[in-house]
């Protein structure tokens, strides 16, 4: 019994390889296939590598017979004449080997780096075209190390796929060669080569589930370092750095000791293989010595095959490398075909929006939830009508569903497109070239990317300085931009940090302001501003801004701005209408007097 489940463990590894190496296959496949002339260049390199390999193992015999042992044989003629021959062959043999090599490398790094390049590219497609509902199911630090270390890890594959492909040119080409100089040679090389590719095969089966495991943990290392760096402050500010190192520590060290199990299974394999070859020459010296003896082969032919089965050392290595590689570029596929198969939406096509001036908004129908529960709606507008030109501010507790209505507004959210009307159109119908020109939304988070403050104003680099100016006048910070040495050629760190949180949000707005909009929605997104400078912004908004207005606000004065006042209690409309009708419902009345500064003059109530 015991006999028949080690059998059955072995066939059913066995099997499991085999799958690994198909996969692997159809993944290198995918891989290869747009570049299949680079790589077919490679494959040449490889077989005339394989070729010339030969032809030196048969120069050498050649000159062995003809020219060393002719030396101590006085009655042979022309030997000075073969020993010319014999080294014109042995270069020119090594030149084409070496443009063998030459091309191999060359064509067959060009086909691993555009295929790297494309892997990047089309997870770049993926992320940019996914809506954010499907780019909020994957943690940050996984999606960065899809974009890394898992194509580094994809792509590794296809290094050594052309010289392996070669070992098999290698193999038929000695084949013949081995058979040519003696049959019972032949026999040596027939016992020898599927013993080499069985030390291949053990490898491959001992080293799959740890290789699988690492890839996994370099995953892992990638994402806490991820979040580490992307929670420096947190990580400053709340003492955690001691913690922080404590767990990328742990981390690595798991990652480390994968990498030595890895390590440790590969030395065997490697000395193992760097042995075979030297039994091979050993049984080939002795059973050469007696056919020689035979009269069957020359001391030349000896050579020419010990100089073979040298040579076949190496490829048959980076065989077993070719294999190695497979199973985690497998893992790696695996990691990244969910977000490489996943479906883009199509964006409804048409041209760019040519209504201009303030937009009409209609909302009706409208239920948004978030995908972990999807029972619970967070917003819920049974009908809404925001008129052209005006200004509209919303207001409501913490958690009231203000963001979220903001986001429908401007179509971020996929299922509430088709319940919001701009101008008359439901945003589903709507491509996002044109939604991007009519609608714009400010968040209060304001990101800027590591680029000049022209650049993050103006991404595309098509405006005036004039016009930026103009922007940045209605964002209330030109005149700081200008103070500042480089002014508006000045670099801004990653992520905004060299400036502060209201300048940041002044910076987000005047890039939110440049291009004209009908709906501008500022989700609290002057929140880091003193109450002086948001109630600058909002004068030059209503003055200089043709647009209509959305505005999340929790200050008083920004609220008596409002032409209406939209009151948010749980995701639903609790009352809608001016900022004075609304002062008699008592909840308003209490969530404005909560807004109210300690400067401001106490709020006049008619009961």
């Amino acid at each position: 019994m015991a006999s028949g489940g080690s059998t059955d463990s072995e066939e059913t590894l066995s099997s499991e390889q085999k799958a690994t190496v198909r996969a692997g296959l159809r993944v290198v496949w995918r891989l290869v296939s747009p570049n299949r002339v680079p790589f077919a260049l490679a494959i040449l390199g490889s077989a005339v590598f394989a070729g010339c390999t030969v032809c030196a193992a048969w120069v050498l015999g050649w000159v062995t017979d003809e020219v060393i042992i002719a030396v101590e044989e006085p009655d042979r003629i022309g030997a000075p004449r073969s020993a010319g021959l014999g080294a014109a062959a042995i270069a020119g043999v090594a030149v084409l080997r070496a443009v063998g090599v030459v091309t191999r490398r060359w064509f067959a790094g060009m086909t691993s780096e555009r295929a790297e390049m494309q892997a990047r590219a089309g997870l770049t497609r993926q992320y940019l075209g996914q809506p954010m509902s499907w780019l909020r199911s994957f943690p940050t630090g996984r999606l960065i190390a899809h974009v890394d270390s898992d194509v580094t890890v994809l792509t590794q594959s296809l290094h050594p796929l052309p010289f392996s492909i070669g070992v098999l040119f290698l193999a038929v080409f000695s084949g013949i060669s081995l058979v040519m100089v003696d049959p019972w040679i032949a026999l040596v090389a027939v016992v020898l080569f599927p013993l080499m590719m069985a030390v291949n095969t053990a490898y491959s089966r001992a080293v799959e589930k740890p290789l699988a495991t690492m890839q996994e943990h370099v995953g892992r290392v990638a994402s806490i370092a991820h979040e580490s760096f992307e929670g420096a402050l947190i990580v400053k500010t709340l003492g955690r750095r001691r913690a922080e190192g404590a767990r990328f520590g742990d981390a690595a060290r798991d990652l480390r000791q994968r990498r030595q199990q890895v390590a440790g299974i590969r030395i065997v394999m490697d000395a193992f293989l760097s042995m075979l070859p030297v039994f091979g020459i050993l049984t080939v010296v002795i059973v050469g010595a007696y056919r020689i003896d035979a009269g069957a082969m020359t001391p030349g032919a000896i050579v020419q095959v010990a100089a073979l089965f040298n040579a076949l050392a190496i490829p048959m290595l980076v065989f077993g490398f070719l294999l190695e590689e497979l199973i985690p570029s497998v893992v790696a596929w695996n990691r990244l075909a969910p977000i490489i198969e996943a479906p883009i939406p199509t964006s409804p096509d048409g041209s760019l929006a040519t209504v201009s001036g303030p937009a009409t908004v209609m909302v009706r129908d409208l239920c948004h939830a978030w995908d972990e529960t999807p029972h619970e709606p967070v917003l819920t507008i049974d009908a809404l009508d925001v008129n052209a030109g005006e200004m509209l501010v919303i207001v409501g507790a913490t958690g009231s569903g203000k963001s979220t209505l903001c986001s429908a507004l401007a179509g971020v959210l996929d299922d509430t497109r088709s319940h919001v009307h701009v101008d008359g159109r439901s945003l589903d119908e709507w491509s996002d070239e044109e939604r991007a020109r009519r609608v714009t939304l400010v968040f209060q988070e304001a990101f800027l990317f590591a680029e000049s403050i022209r650049a993050n104003i103006d991404p595309d680099g098509d405006l005036t300085l004039g016009e930026i100016r103009q922007a940045t006048r209605a964002a209330a910070i030109d005149d700081w931009v200008m103070s500042v040495d480089e002014q508006y050629e000045t670099l801004i760190g990653e992520r905004g940090v060299t400036v502060s949180g209201g300048q940041r949000q002044r910076l987000a707005l005047a890039r939110a302001l440049v291009r004209p909009a009908g709906l501008v929605i500022l989700d609290d997104a002057t929140s880091a501003v003193d109450t002086s400078t948001e109630q600058q912004i909002l004068s030059a908004l209503r003055r200089t801004v043709d647009a209509t207005l959305v505005v999340v606000a929790n200050r008083l004065a920004t609220i008596e701005r409002a032409d209406r006042v939209l009151h948010l209690v749980d995701g639903r409309i609790r009352n809608l209408g001016t900022h004075a009708d609304l002062l008699a419902d008592d909840d308003y009345r209490d969530l404005v007097h909560a807004y109210a500064d300690a400067s401001e003059a106490p709020l006049e109530v008619e009961r």
